[in-house]
């Protein structure tokens, strides 16, 4: 490729809204990437909290004393543990109120936990929106960049005595690469945010699975309490 027509020189002499047109696509796709990479820890961090809590908590261990082991260190990146945190405190606090019922204290505990799922699911879905909206408007900001300068090209050949190939190439070359860019800025943004999305809601699928499952054992366990506070009360009136 001649000098005239390398990448850099249609960027430099296309017109100057052509070029706000490549800069913010490029803009874009920068940011686009940083989120990329940040929400591919984020989810993996999810993901590996998952098993990692989950294998302390079904391994036998007192509910009482590994609530005591994760609130006093707790892991801001685990949901699991977040959502297990805030189940077990408004199940005991709750449970020390003598009028509430067995249904009132777990109703109380399932609203807890849903809480806790929708801020982990908040947190999971972070930056995905961007990531949607540089996937859907790249293409089209780089196709009005590419109609602007196809127009340019051609306003300039009303002034040309000949138009020849040489004339309306390097014209149609730089509207062109607005293109380009607009598709290199989207596709991995489509991508990202495809595989974002259905990461996240497999790992919320599996935190709503987990609450599910705990507030299972918390009424297993409060409805043995209760019948042993009633079988004592009945032996105390006998």
């Amino acid at each position: 490729m001649s000098e005239e027509l390398s990448f850099w020189s249609l960027i430099v002499n296309a017109s100057v809204l052509v070029q706000i047109v490549m800069l913010m696509l490029v803009l874009a796709s920068l940011v686009s990437w940083v989120m990329i990479f940040e929400r591919t820890q984020v989810l993996s961090k999810a993901a590996r909290g998952i098993n990692s809590f989950e294998e302390k908590f079904w391994s036998g261990m007192d509910l009482t004393q590994l609530f005591r082991q994760v609130n006093a260190n707790p892991d801001p990146d685990n949901g699991s543990e977040a959502i297990f945190r805030a189940g077990f405190k408004e199940f005991t606090r709750l449970r020390q109120q003598p009028s509430a019922d067995t249904e009132a204290i777990m109703a109380g505990t399932q609203r807890a936990m849903r809480v806790a799922v929708s801020k982990e699911s908040e947190k999971l879905d972070n930056h995905l929106p961007f990531l949607a909206t540089v996937g859907s408007t790249s293409p089209y900001i780089g196709l009005f960049g590419t109609v602007w300068g196809i127009m340019n090209s051609f306003r300039g050949l009303a002034n040309a005595s000949q138009a020849t190939l040489s004339t309306v190439a390097p014209g149609i070359s730089e509207a062109l690469i607005a293109t380009a860019m607009g598709l290199f800025a989207a596709i991995p943004a489509v991508m990202a945010y495809n595989r974002f999305s259905s990461r996240a809601d497999k790992i919320v699928a599996s935190y709503e699975t987990f609450s599910e499952e705990f507030s299972a054992i918390l009424h297993r366990q409060l409805h043995i309490v209760r019948s042993q506070q009633a079988a004592k009360k009945s032996q105390a009136q006998a």
